[in-house]
């Protein structure tokens, strides 16, 4: 399968489901279109990453016109491995959504909405140049926001303007930034734009690195631009808030992985300065909000910041253990904090709510439940041997070879901070007997309901297991990937062929 072929079809896909979703959403058949849509997704993905991993990065001109001119698609390892783990992410809520997503929502287009959403966020991690970047972002900010609000509940209309609001500053600043590197050097193909920014003048495009530091930090929901963030995920229903959670504000991180290491790169004493303060406060400030709140879905929201803080202290640090530690943490992430918003629902669902200090039973009442409600629990925390001891061992380990030790202090003084968090969710809502003498029971569910909510916790609760018992593969395509960003050479090969 040609370059031509094998890099749209992660978008057409989703497209197409979402197509066929919205025609049939007052049927029961939409709900299965979509999951069959995600699971065609995901083998996209994976014959994606097959290919990038045999061949290096390929890129594919849409339209035959040449880059740096035309709309251009490329793959690299990072951005294969994030489209794999975004079908992984969109198939489990998709069934998990079979169980969880009403009928009235379903006929409001949930499941066409969900899936134009994927196809936003494989866009923005295959396109190659800022432009498309922006309209793939726009997307998602379309579709999220439908997303967000659909039921029309006052706390999701609420939500609903602050996420708004905010990501369309962020959209302004993203857009004038574009604007002025368009005008600085004449291209926006990110391949090109590495030999184009070199010759600009240097201090004019640090501040146009630092606007693309705040447009896409909001995105991210770094320090002190991430407030938007636990003010909205907790509003919509369980299966959207695990697919933001799992991806939106991976895709601002990538955002700033990409450009930080294929165009940003000529005052990196400032730009990776300035990101190493606001990784270690994003990781502080986001722990401590966690700390604070007694809401299942809003303790897991803050820690989507706090976590965040991880993933760009590696690029913050641009040494190859650090970014290797990045893109680990990139996987990790996404699959352990979609999980823990999967369980929440389920522990909603039975034990009827997410306040933890108004719930409780659920070990006595849901053994299975708790199991699978500890495994990600604990790989958040950072517990061996699942898979985030090591996403945080990297990063430790990388800030102590560049002597950084209260960087690595931090860092290991918000993983405990991460287990308070965790262990007061176990000893209120999972230890703690229920307020009303209830024993919450998965077994008061239908039997389907209680299949398609359980299967993908399952699912994506072994993936956890598996990279922390078997890290090294996942370590060497992490590595790879890290490499590829340091060394971008084969990347825009890929892209300007001999022009590079």
């Amino acid at each position: 399968m040609t370059p031509a072929i094998l890099l749209p079809l992660p978008l057409i896909l989703p497209f197409a489901t979402a197509v066929l979703a919205f025609l049939f959403r007052r049927n029961r058949e939409g709900r299965w279109i979509s999951v069959t849509g995600a699971a065609l997704m995901l083998l996209a993905g994976i014959a994606l990453l097959a290919r990038v991993l045999a061949e290096g990065p390929i890129a594919a001109q849409m339209g035959d016109w040449p880059a740096p001119f035309g709309i251009t698609l490329v793959a690299d390892t990072l951005s294969a491995v994030m489209v794999v783990i975004t079908g992984i992410t969109a198939l489990a809520v998709a069934v998990y959504a079979a169980a969880d997503i009403t009928a009235e929502m379903e006929e409001q287009g949930y499941h066409a909405l969900f899936q134009v959403l994927i196809a936003g966020v494989c866009g923005a991690f295959l396109t190659g140049d800022l432009f498309n970047l922006y309209v793939w972002f726009e997307v998602m900010l379309i579709s999220s926001f439908g997303l967000l609000v659909m039921g029309g509940k006052r706390i999701q209309l609420d939500a609903g303007i602050k996420y708004v609001t905010l990501n369309l500053i962020s959209t302004i600043l993203f857009l004038s930034g574009i604007g002025l590197l368009y005008g600085v050097t004449g291209t926006l193909n990110l391949a090109d734009l590495h030999f184009a920014v070199q010759d600009a003048d240097p201090g004019l495009v640090t501040v146009i690195a630092a606007m693309f530091l705040v447009g896409f930090g909001v995105k991210a929901a770094v320090f002190p631009l991430f407030f938007w963030l636990p003010a909205a995920y907790h509003a919509p229903s369980f299966s959207v808030s695990a697919v933001f959670a799992g991806l939106l504000t991976k895709v601002g991180v990538y955002a700033l992985m990409r450009m930080f290491t294929l165009v940003f790169t000529q005052d990196v004493a400032f730009t990776h300065g300035l990101l190493l303060w606001i990784a270690v406060l994003t990781m502080i400030t986001g722990v401590l909000g966690a700390a604070a709140q007694s809401d299942f879905r809003r303790i897991l929201s803050f820690h989507i910041v706090s976590q965040i803080g991880y993933m760009v202290l590696g690029l913050a640090l641009l040494t190859p253990l650090a970014l290797m530690g990045a893109v680990f943490y990139l996987v990790h992430h996404i699959i352990v904090k979609a999980n823990l918003f999967l369980v929440s629902g389920v522990a909603n669902r039975i034990a009827g709510g997410t306040d933890i200090e108004r719930i409780g039973g659920l070990y006595k009442g849901a053994p299975l439940l708790s199991l699978l409600f500890l495994i990600p629990a604990f790989s958040l925390a950072g517990f061996p041997p699942l898979s985030g001891f090591w996403a945080k061992y990297v990063l430790v380990k990388a800030s102590l070879d560049l002597q950084l030790w209260w960087v690595a202090a931090a860092a290991l003084a918000v993983g405990l901070m991460t287990i308070y968090s965790m262990t007061k969710i176990w000893g209120r809502a999972f230890w703690a007997p229920h307020p009303t003498g209830a024993l919450p029971r998965l077994s008061s569910l239908p039997l389907g309901d209680r299949m398609a909510l359980l299967l993908p916790i399952a699912a994506m609760a072994t993936l956890t297991v598996v990279i922390g018992l078997f890290p090294e593969p996942f370590v060497q395509v992490a590595t790879r990937a890290a490499d590829e960003l340091l060394d971008p050479t084969a990347y825009i090969a890929a892209v300007l062929g001999d022009r590079s």
